[in-house]
């Protein structure tokens, strides 16, 4: 096999869509969105919406999504449920996300606004009901989910999108559980199903379809990782599965001539998805030396008369104040934030959540050292 850029993401191509509805134009030159009770399968290819519909049914034609060139094929099937396959790696993303007539204007993970780097902007302008308000004014909870179709031609995936509530917090609670038990190798055999549900609101019954994903295994097979059907596509090569980069980054911060540089490996980690509980803590552990040792030499430049051996015990005892650092920066904060917060068991998420909470929705990211080293203060206080 050739060579490979190891830092890419294998990503499969898009073959298509899977769609629960479509827009009519109405007298007022606007686009009214109507449900489906069957999936709606549309490409690029007419092949391949030829053999979905004569798999599940329906008539091939021609379409533009929402009047835009150019034209796809697209066939409203006869099928409320259809039988797929989860690819390695996660097949879910979720953003709230706002589109205008220019293309995404915010895309949020409820905490950061990705775009501008901004803690979340629907949730400073609206107060915690935002969600409540139309999705002219804020953003809507946007999932992504991405499925092999077997049976039809073409090597890739096929996306879903729903902008439901109920999906976005149910979808995720299936694909991390199979993804915690595969370890995200191989592919899972899975059902799409379109499900009509209602419920009573302000003294009215909503009728409203939810796509609905069910893993074809019981719970104990989806968190051991022994889903029967798995073994119809064997786990890929080394080369094809989604796999950390090969980078050792354990090594790399060993090597790093100061903490801040150690910490910069710990934020490239997270960033390339290489990130694992083992790691995480090595990191710390790592990033946690060297921060004690440059405050150790640091203690002997204020102190000359303190001997070098008590010096280099200074690395093995509690941190020395901040304040014998000269500078201060919020990189270096954050590490020990990050340091501080491990020992608790807080991931990246829940950490940026907290930090969030306490400062009316600012990112970490977005904060001077001051504000990052009072939060690290309130962590040690209520530590103790």
């Amino acid at each position: 096999m050739a060579g490979r850029i190891l830092n890419l993401q294998r990503q499969a191509a898009e073959l298509g869509r899977l769609r629960t509805g479509w827009s009519v134009p109405t007298d007022k030159g606007r686009n009214r969105p109507v449900k489906s009770e069957t999936w709606i399968v549309s490409s690029h290819d007419r092949t391949r919406v030829q053999a979905a519909a004569d798999l599940w049914g329906g008539t091939v034609e021609r379409w533009s999504p929402q009047g835009n060139n150019p034209d796809q094929w697209r066939v409203i099937t006869e099928a409320q449920s259809i039988e797929a396959l989860f690819p390695p790696g996660d097949p879910l993303s979720q953003y709230n996300e706002k589109w205008g007539g220019g293309g995404c204007e915010r895309r949020c993970d409820g905490i950061t606004e990705k775009l501008s780097k901004k803690p979340c902007i629907c949730l400073d302008r609206h107060g915690e009901n935002w969600y409540l308000l139309g999705p002219t004014q804020v953003c809507r909870a946007t999932s992504r989910i991405s499925v092999i179709l077997p049976d039809l031609p073409g090597i890739g995936v096929w996306r879903a999108e729903t902008h439901g509530f109920y999906a976005a917090n149910e979808w995720p609670g299936v694909v991390d559980m199979v993804v915690s038990g595969t370890g995200g190798r191989g592919v899972i055999p899975v059902g799409m199903r379109i499900e009509q549900r209602q419920r009573l609101a302000e003294g009215k019954t909503k009728k409203f379809p939810v796509v609905v994903v069910e893993v074809r295994a019981t719970v104990r097979q989806a968190l051991t990782g022994t889903i029967p059907g798995s073994e119809l596509s064997p786990l890929p090569p080394a080369h094809l599965a989604i796999e950390p980069t090969g980078r050792d980054y354990a090594a790399e911060a060993r090597k790093a001539p100061t903490a801040d540089a150690a910490v910069a490996v710990y934020r490239e980690a997270e960033a390339a998805g290489d990130m694992t509980d083992t790691l995480k803590a090595e990191l710390i552990a790592i990033g946690k030396e060297k921060r004690a040792a440059e405050k150790a030499k640091a203690a002997v430049r204020k102190a000359p008369d303190v001997k070098v051996e008590n010096a280099a015990n200074a690395a093995d005892e509690e941190p020395i104040d901040a304040e014998i650092v000269d500078d201060d920066d919020p990189e270096g904060v954050w590490f020990e934030i990050v340091t501080e917060a491990g020992e608790r068991g807080w991931n990246s998420e829940h950490l940026a959540g907290q930090f969030a909470a306490r400062h009316g929705g600012l990112s970490p990211d977005s904060a001077d050292a001051p504000r990052l080293r009072a939060f690290l203060s309130e962590l040690r206080e209520t530590a103790a």
